[in-house]
């Protein structure tokens, strides 16, 4: 073979290495958390269309439970095995901007992008002025409430008080049978949660001038109110037992009248409950007037260490057009957080998200501090030593406040 036809080859070979990179794929690996058995079809879907529209990005969907989430991502991080994009609990977030885990988006938000978002839920992402998550999920908290079981006790509205709860319960319990008038969670993720509901109705806060709010007088109120229920047989039988969803579930079987969760059981309900008659009210209120609720958000967050992030970004553009967003938040049973599609009739004219949305002025959201988890478990941990009769309601919480101060130093 000449020299000639060598240089010709070698050139032929290089010609059809360049085109192949020049029109190689990328890919881009996204963890989801999974918040019901839609989560995991609407990502691929979602997938699969912006594929379409950008055939050089390939989307890798990872749906992962919500409980396995938090120590997945420590692992990966650790490892350096993460992905490109990830959902994370908002409340994790600062630990993440700290450790310089997570990239900031602002060079990529156009004014015309952050007008798309209801301010509430776009704010707890942002620190140190920098955009570092935009809210994948948003909701807030209230009273569901069994309609059929309220009546047939001669109850004729849900509870404006806790005292007027207290007095419902008991005329609940006198119906005899394994009804109970209060579902009350007792472990895993939100028991703490559980347990502010009526810490804030009672005046009380999580954290307050940088001192755990658990040994006030408002929180001890609070343990002793909820005990009481326990002890009256107010609540279903061992507390301790019930997750979220285990609460949920008693609802939706009508052992339980009452539960206190987010707009997605509404569309649960229409899906396994079909025929139960429910209504949706505020938390009840304190005895001078607080009421609170809990506002949450979840955040989609860009890795630093991303090799994609130009791609990455563009998919997250995708997903937080009002088309996708109205579909995610449609299959979930989700708050709106785009403006535009807050006015879809959907959500403006839907009975159930209204009180949710009624309740967002005053809503409470987990701090932004570090150590957040820890604060959450330790809480939860003494919450459950007084559900079990383990602990003394002021002694427990006043041991426990002292170590979530040790952790706020």
């Amino acid at each position: 073979m000449t020299i000639k036809q060598k240089l010709c080859l070698l050139a032929g070979a290089s010609l059809i290495a360049f085109s192949t990179s020049a029109f190689a794929e990328s890919t881009v690996r996204v963890t989801i958390a999974e918040y019901s058995k839609g989560t995991g079809p609407y990502f691929e879907e979602a997938a699969r269309a912006f594929e379409a529209a950008n055939p050089d990005t390939k989307i890798q969907i990872e749906v992962v439970p919500w409980d396995n989430l938090q120590q997945k991502l420590t692992t990966d991080i650790s490892a350096g095995a993460n992905a490109d994009l990830s959902i994370i609990g908002t409340r994790w977030l600062l630990d993440y901007v700290k450790e310089s885990i997570v990239a900031p988006l602002d060079e990529h938000i156009t004014p015309d992008f952050k007008a798309r978002f209801i301010d509430t839920f776009l704010s707890p992402s942002v620190m140190n002025g920098k955009v570092y998550g935009l809210p994948i999920a948003a909701s807030a908290r209230a009273m569901y409430y069994n309609k059929d079981i309220f009546a047939k006790a001669g109850i004729d509205t849900p509870p404006a008080t806790w005292a007027d709860f207290k007095t419902a319960a008991e005329k609940i319990k006198q119906l005899g049978g394994e009804t109970y008038g209060f579902g009350l969670q007792g472990k895993e993720i939100e028991t703490d949660v559980y347990f502010y509901y009526g810490m804030w109705s009672n005046g009380g806060e999580i954290v307050k001038d940088g001192k755990s709010g658990l040994d006030s007088q408002a929180a001890i109120d609070t343990a002793k109110l909820y005990k009481s229920f326990i002890d009256g047989g107010l609540t279903q039988p061992g507390v301790t037992s019930y997750s979220r969803e285990d609460v949920q579930n008693l609802f939706k079987q009508g052992k339980v009248a009452t539960v206190i969760t987010a707009p997605f059981l509404s569309n649960q309900i229409k899906a396994e409950a079909p025929n139960l008659k429910y209504g949706v009210a505020p938390i009840p209120a304190g005895p001078t007037g607080d009421k609170g609720t809990y506002g949450v958000t979840d955040s989609i967050v860009l890795f630093e260490n991303s090799k994609n992030k130009e791609a990455a970004w563009k998919f997250l553009d995708f997903l937080f057009t009002t088309e996708q967003r109205t579909k995610f938040d449609k299959v979930e049973g989700f708050l709106p957080v785009n403006a535009e599609e807050s006015r879809d009739p959907y959500f403006a004219d839907n009975a159930d998200l209204k009180v949710f949305t009624s309740l967002l002025p005053n809503a409470r959201f987990a701090p932004v501090i570090p150590g957040w988890e820890d604060i959450a478990q330790t809480t939860s941990n003494a919450i459950q030593k007084i559900y079990l009769g383990e602990g003394e309601p002021e002694a427990t919480l006043k041991e426990a406040a002292a170590k979530i101060n040790e952790t706020l130093k």
